[in-house]
């Protein structure tokens, strides 16, 4: 009997690990520094307001499609064969809600919670 190689989720796995990975990164800091970047949003929320709209954004599924292999198996005195199948990422196109604004505030938010810290502890991670 031929195999595939692991179970068709498996790589899935490994690259949600990742991206969790890099979320949880991506939000540390020191509470100094949260408490900075808390202010500066509510500050630039104010003078950036959030603009939403509705825009078409490419979004990705999984699909799982015939290879053209068969594995085969003798059971006894019968021969049982399934189609190999692998697992695709199909592209699609969906309309949702964006603000357009996200990243001008967002850069606006980063700088002013870099230079709090800076004035407050002398680096622009809040670091103690």
């Amino acid at each position: 009997m031929m195999r595939v190689n692991g179970p068709a989720g498996a790589p899935r796995v490994g690259m949600l690990a990742c991206v969790s990975g890099l979320i949880l990164l991506s939000s540390c800091g020191t509470p100094e520094y949260r408490a900075e970047r808390t202010q500066c949003e509510a500050e630039w929320m104010l003078k950036i307001p959030p603009v939403h709209r509705q825009e078409p954004v490419t979004k990705y599924r999984s699909e799982r499609r015939p290879t053209g292999e068969v594995n085969c198996e003798m059971v006894g005195t019968s021969t049982i064969c399934q189609p190999v199948t692998e697992t695709v990422s199909v592209p699609y196109t969906a309309i949702e809600t964006v603000d357009i604004r996200k990243t001008q505030r967002d850069a606006q938010i980063k700088a002013c919670a870099a230079r709090a810290c800076a004035a407050k502890y002398g680096n622009s991670q809040c670091e103690i």
